[in-house]
């Protein structure tokens, strides 16, 4: 039993340290519980692999390389803490900085003992089935700076609750300061410590360990799940809904079917059937079993646990998702009507056109023949070769061998396309059955087209929007626990470079004009705001001066060549000012297209560095211009 907790807190410690790194990887804090989450998952992992070994030379090995996560536990104890405090709003002044410092010293030098001399840890020993390493003369010195960085944390800890100003962010420091036990409960080695006192109550002793087992699981989530919010700029449903999905997924299914497989392989020896057949069955169907129940119980699970109040409008957003009519939808769509209206008019060829700001453009053709095959383009709207009325269909026109018929909704009065066949049959000659048909597929065409019009209006609005809400859940997750100051900085200070390079990017790819650009939050820069002056108030003409400026600061000295020198401006000049597709670009500067967005990306960064300096340097002119 014991073993099986252990490899399940094993598997708990890896899940949660994949999750991290996932997904938070940024974050100071996340990055140092990630190092304490690896210290745990080799103390446990090398528990279990001690405790199933046969050897006592080889259950003595794995005991010793335990101690590669034993040792760094409380430095890394205390790196997490000074990083929790820092994310409050009190950076360390230098002072808490040596204290990590000099712990991770003493963690090295630990490890070293452990390893390589018995001066930390003796000869193996037994309580019951359960093997341990003796004390050294080391050891309570060790044990001495474990509690002390014990102290440390736990002062850091309640320091950064004090500063946690809502009642979110304090319930959630609860939630740490609880889970922070962990470590200290799953590593420190109590045996090696009191292998003296122990033996006389083995009983206690299991149960003891099984308790510590279950209490240090729950630990470890809460801890994950408290330092999950640190640094995001995802809402709190999103970070709920992510880590309850990981936890199910990695750690409930992968201990589940562990414990499973070992209860099988027990009983098989139990029945004289060693090496069971049913073990690997087992196995699988455990694992099949529990992924069918989580992805049938998810969306309940999420919808009343973590959407709350807005459960009716994340509902209305997954039904977009899922009924959302792409582009490929509606060409597959439409080419289904045409193959049907062909069938119905005998026509060998055929094509639906979108209207688009006054233009058509071709979306789907059918049949051998190319609809601009002896046309320099497709005809404007309404304006055709020959013209008819067919009673049900309206206005037909002729047009380059085609018979066109517009594809307008009664309620709309706009033409929203055009539905061109290719046919000799007049359309005065056809059924009255073929004249139904062709009318009830051109308004199922109309309302594809209509719908998918629609569907742009609303991306046009989510991209308004976004920057924007991506902004707010920035700064709201920064102030979250008391680092209030952060709502005032200059804008690349508030962002970070990482979240400023993706703003640049998203603005030059619209630099001809688009919402990433018309809405984007760079606009309130101060340099951008200063840049208004030359551009009679218009601050998209202003941010798109700034963008260029910050450019030409990427521009090496001298004549333009395509040389090493200049590559990272003749990609943005190329990509992004010039407008050319990835491919002539990539061409044009002899490289991989893989090459280039590697590249492009060192670009965007070169250009995110120049506006940053322009906009300290304006800060900088309206400081002293006031003083």
């Amino acid at each position: 039993m014991v073993q099986i907790l252990n490899a399940g807190n094993a598997i708990t410690a890896f899940s949660l340290l994949f999750y991290t790194l996932t997904f938070n990887l940024r974050e100071r804090s996340a990055r140092t519980l990630a190092l304490l989450l690896g210290c745990l998952a080799i103390v446990y992992a090398t528990d279990v692999l001690a405790g199933t070994a046969v050897l006592d030379s080889e259950k003595a090995l794995w005991l010793q390389v335990q101690w590669l996560g034993i040792s760094f536990v409380p430095a890394a104890y205390m790196h997490l803490s000074d990083a929790l405090l820092a994310a409050t709003g009190r950076p360390s002044r230098g002072r808490r900085h040596w204290v990590i410092r000099a712990g991770y010293l003493f963690s090295i030098l630990a490890f070293v003992l452990a390893a390589l001399t018995p001066q930390l840890i003796g000869e193996l020993s037994y309580v019951g089935p359960i093997a341990y390493r003796t004390a050294g003369p080391f050891f309570f010195a060790f044990a001495t700076f474990y509690l002390a960085s014990l102290s440390f944390t736990g002062v850091n800890l309640w320091r950064a609750y004090r500063r946690s100003l809502t009642k979110v962010s304090r319930r959630r420091m609860r939630y740490l300061m609880f889970g922070s036990l962990a470590p200290f409960l799953g590593t420190f080695p109590f045996l090696t410590a009191t292998g003296g006192l122990v033996p006389q109550v083995p009983s206690l002793t299991w149960i003891l360990l099984i308790g510590a087992n279950l209490l240090v699981a729950a630990q470890l989530v809460l801890m994950s799940y408290a330092v999950a919010y640190f640094g995001v700029s995802f809402p709190d449903r999103v970070v709920k809904a992510r880590l309850f999905q990981w936890i199910l997924r990695g750690p409930i299914v992968a201990s589940a079917t562990l414990a499973t497989t070992v209860l099988v392989n027990r009983v098989g020896i139990v029945l004289g059937v060693e090496n069971s057949r049913a073990v690997p069955i087992t196995m699988v169907a455990t694992i099949l079993a529990l992924q069918f129940l989580i992805t049938l119980a998810r969306p309940t699970v999420d919808r009343w646990l973590f959407y709350g109040q807005d459960r009716n409008d994340v509902e209305r957003l997954h039904l977009l998702e899922q009924r959302l009519l792409t582009s490929g939808d509606l060409r597959q769509y439409l080419e289904s009507i045409l193959n049907a209206a062909c069938d119905i008019t005998s026509a060998p060829s055929g094509f639906v056109a979108v209207v688009r700001e006054g233009t058509v453009e071709l979306e789907v053709a059918v049949g051998p023949e190319d609809p601009l095959e002896g046309a320099e383009d497709l005809p404007p709207v309404l304006l055709a070769e020959d013209q008819v009325e067919i009673e049900n269909l309206g206005a037909v026109f002729r047009w380059n061998g085609y018979w066109l018929t517009p594809l307008q909704a009664p309620e709309a009065g706009e033409v929203a396309g055009i539905l061109g066949l290719k046919t000799t049959v007049h359309p005065k000659d056809l059924e009255p059955e073929a004249v139904e048909g062709l009318s009830l597929l051109r308004e199922r065409a109309t309302v594809a087209l209509t719908n998918r019009a629609l569907q742009r209006e609303v991306f046009a609005a989510v991209d308004r929007l976004v920057p924007l809400v991506e902004e707010i859940q920035h700064m709201r997750s920064v102030a979250r626990y008391g680092n209030l100051q952060s709502l005032a900085l200059p804008f690349e200070k508030g962002t970070g470079d990482a979240g400023l390079a993706d703003l640049v990017k998203k603005a030059l790819g619209h630099y001809w004009g688009g919402p990433r650009l018309t809405a984007s939050p760079l606009l309130g820069l101060r340099v951008v705001r200063d840049a208004m002056v030359d551009h009679d108030g218009n601050a998209v003409n202003a941010l798109r001066s700034i963008l260029l400026t910050a450019i030409d600061r990427v521009r090496p000295g001298g004549e333009r060549r395509f040389t090493a020198e200049w590559m990272l401006y003749n990609i943005l000049e190329l990509k992004f000012l010039q407008g050319r597709k990835v491919r002539d670009v990539a061409m044009r500067l002899a490289m991989s297209e893989a090459d280039l967005y590697r590249k492009q990306k060192v670009a965007i960064e070169s250009v995110a560095k120049a506006m940053a300096e322009m906009e300290r340097e304006a800060t900088t002119s309206r400081k002293s211009g006031t003083t």
